[in-house]
């Protein structure tokens, strides 16, 4: 029973942290290929990097100001940060333990082995070290740290040595501290050739045997790793900057050198140097994390892209539509239906090919699209410079504010400005979330608009891995939305009335919670009420509070959500009626769609929007809704297909634990079948596929028949 607000939500930050440990398990399942399971470390690691340089770096501003203000569940910005302090500690220690016993052997095991520098043959030592006097020595600079050489200002992210040195001169030992920062752009992973081997040996371990070469006549007594992790959140005065641009170009820059919010440092360093570089970098304790072993865990996903196919998932090839397949004009085909694709499973490729063919028509006079995250070889970009150049107007919603996306960005920005593009950055003080791609066609008729809507970013490498739904549509009250929704972000228009489109920061709060509020209202005459939301995290205070509401009416609510919830599910009185469900598997869940049952009649939306006030108040986003009672249907199958899954499940308890629900079953003693949904989805469209490919080559070959029979009767008619 809720006693205080303080106990409707859980904290954010642990929330966030429960994810990642969710991550870490599935690097500790051992049922997993091999190569997955680095993955996932690499991930676990990687996404750490960001807590850190982002909420962690939030959390000690709030410190530093003397904001006093408790959240929500009742814990003060110092209590949060050394509660993350407690709670992360374990965690990391358990990331080496698994990294070290388990993963390390395992690799060895199969042809993969990370060597000491002490484990090397006399050969490949020659080899190693002539390695470090051609490539590396001269890249590296050593600093001294003295009076007059001041400790540098070393790189976010970078890892460094930390060398103790003696003058062999000098009678006394006097130990002298030295700092290399380990070069980024030469790769961590120096390969020892060998045959039917990945044999490696880590730069840092080059370098430390080799360390001596860098100080002649000094002796090093002693060598160890650290590494730093700063604030990387920018601050930005929108308001009063001439140039967005230059200005996400300057705080950039200063991202690299931002205030510390982390040292790493080799658990095996001693106390006296460890003191040291804590005092001069004013590192707190709550700040400090011991390592055993090797640091910077996010460099493994370059053994992950080694070839060793035989130790990750089996490989899977997205298909095409049948839609794209039988009709290769995208206009004609999306004039006739509405097009709903399920990426990865369905490939992204359409949707390049949709902008490349648009960029070629000749009929085509305007494309509009937003742009978040693309990927550094993008066709989409391609095309639009090629649509530029083939004088079409075409306008891109660069987003500069994407986070550690920003300097591929502004690179994109540039490139797309040259060609012709119009580039704008959206409307000040909001980020452009939104995923929408406009083409204005001229035609028979007259003009006409073709719309693409999708929950994913326009980025051909995350489609591959990243679920995520998308929408081709010509239905022209969609098409007018996005037209007034694109004035909206490139120029002065205060449209706030859409026909089809939820957007934020104008109208989605209110219509979602609408939305809740009808399903109370329908479930209270109908007793029917259910409430299913796929998303990414739910923190909205308001939304939750209504979702409460909605229990405690008997709506049922379950929610597969991948990350933070601060919702509580499970508490009697409260939210007895709310399931919180988390799926962490192979394919990273992107997509988003919220679902009522309207009495039978069901509401079914789709977009770029998460349950958070950041995604209501502070972006532009959409939802848009499925109209067409086929794509809708086989949405609501998807969704329903997800709450199946047994295998990459788990299951929220009110505390914020998670369990994961095969584990939950085996406790219930209660047969199940073993579900990864997924993966079932991987073996269920490649089984339609085959399928279609089969019906197309019957159609084909009844096609040639039905043509020789024909041309032989013709022939016979003409000899008679």
């Amino acid at each position: 029973m809720i006693k205080n607000k303080s106990e409707y939500f859980l904290n954010r930050e642990l929330s966030w942290i429960e994810f990642n440990k969710r991550v870490l398990e599935e690097a500790k399942d051992n049922t997993q290929p091999l190569l997955e399971r680095v993955k996932f470390l690499s991930i676990f690691s990687t996404n750490l990097d960001e807590f850190f340089m982002i909420r962690v770096a939030g959390l000690k501003r709030q410190v530093k100001s003397k904001v006093n203000e408790l959240t929500t569940d009742g814990m003060s910005a110092p209590e949060q940060r050394e509660m993350i302090y407690e709670t992360l500690t374990p965690l990391v220690e358990e990331e080496h333990r698994i990294f070290n016993d388990e993963i390390i052997p395992e690799l060895a095991e199969n042809g993969i082995r990370i060597f000491n520098y002490d484990e090397l043959t006399e050969e490949d030592r020659k080899k190693a070290d002539a390695y470090f006097e051609d490539e590396i020595f001269p890249v590296l600079t050593p600093l001294a740290i003295d009076n007059v050489h001041p400790f540098p200002n070393l790189i976010n992210r970078s890892l460094a040595l930390a060398i103790l040195l003696d003058d062999p001169d000098t009678k006394e030992v006097e130990e002298k501290v030295c700092v290399i920062q380990i070069p980024n752009n030469i790769s961590r992973f120096y390969s020892l050739e060998s045959e039917n081997q990945n044999n490696y040996l880590l730069l840092e371990d080059i370098i430390k045997a080799n360390a001596e070469k860098l100080f002649i006549g000094m002796r090093a007594i002693d060598c160890f790793s650290f590494r730093i992790t700063r604030n990387a959140d920018l601050e930005l005065e929108e308001e009063e900057a001439g140039d967005l641009l230059t200005l996400i170009e300057e705080e950039v820059k200063k991202r690299r050198l931002g205030i510390l919010v982390r040292l790493e440092v080799d658990k095996k360093m001693p106390d006296k140097l460890l003191n040291f570089l804590k005092n001069i970098l004013g590192a707190e304790n709550n700040e400090i994390y011991k390592v055993d072993g090797m640091l910077n865990l996010g460099d493994l996903m370059m053994l992950y892209k080694s070839d060793k196919r035989d130790l990750k998932y089996e490989g899977f090839t997205p298909r095409i539509s049948s839609y794209f397949r039988e009709e290769e004009d995208f206009f004609k085909t999306i004039s006739e239906r509405d097009v709903f694709l399920h990426h990865p499973f369905y490939s992204f490729s359409s949707v390049s090919e949709f902008i490349a063919q648009s960029a070629e028509d000749p009929n085509v006079y305007a494309i509009k699209l937003t742009l978040y995250r693309t990927s550094g070889d993008s066709p989409i970009i391609q095309s639009l410079i090629e649509a530029a150049e083939n004088g079409k107007q075409v306008t891109a919603v660069v987003e500069l504010k994407a986070r550690f996306d920003e300097e591929n960005n502004i690179i994109w920005a540039k490139s797309l400005e040259n060609a012709g593009v119009h580039v704008v950055y959206g409307v000040s003080g909001l980020k452009t979330h939104c995923k929408m791609a406009l083409v204005v066609r001229k035609e028979e008729k007259g003009m006409k608009r073709y719309l693409h809507l999708s929950t994913g970013n326009y980025n051909s490498v995350t489609s591959r891995i990243y679920t995520d739904f998308g929408l081709f549509t010509a239905n022209q009250d969609y098409c007018k939305d996005a037209s007034h929704l694109f004035n909206y972000l490139t120029g002065y228009s205060k449209q706030r009335s859409y026909r089809k489109l939820l957007v934020a920061p104008l109208n989605l709060r209110r219509k979602l919670l609408k939305m809740i509020d009808d399903e109370i209202r329908s479930h209270k005459e109908n007793n029917n009420g259910y409430i299913l939301f796929k998303i990414n995290s739910i923190v909205d205070e308001e939304v939750i509070m209504r979702l409460y509401q909605a229990s405690k009416a008997g709506v049922k609510v379950d929610l597969i959500c991948r990350g933070m919830c601060r919702l509580r599910p499970k508490v009697k009185d409260l939210s007895e009626n709310i399931n919180v469900y988390s799926i962490v598997g192979r394919f990273l869940e992107h997509s988003r769609a919220y679902y009522f049952h309207n009495n039978g009649d069901p509401r079914l939306y789709l977009g770029s929007a998460d349950v958070m006030q950041r995604n209501f108040d502070r972006r532009v986003e959409v939802l848009f809704p499925i109209d067409d009672n086929r794509i809708k249907e086989d949405i609501t199958e998807i969704l329903k297909l997800y709450l199946t899954d047994t295998s990459k499940t788990w299951v929220m308890s009110s505390n914020g634990n998670y369990t994961r629900k095969e584990d939950l079953m085996k406790i219930s003693d209660e047969p199940f079948e073993k579900i990864n949904i997924q993966e079932n989805f991987v073996k269920k469209v490649i089984k339609k596929h085959e399928k279609e490919l089969k019906e197309d080559m019957r159609k084909k070959v009844s096609s040639k028949k039905i043509t020789a029979n024909s041309n032989g009767v013709h022939k016979k008619i003409s000899t008679d």
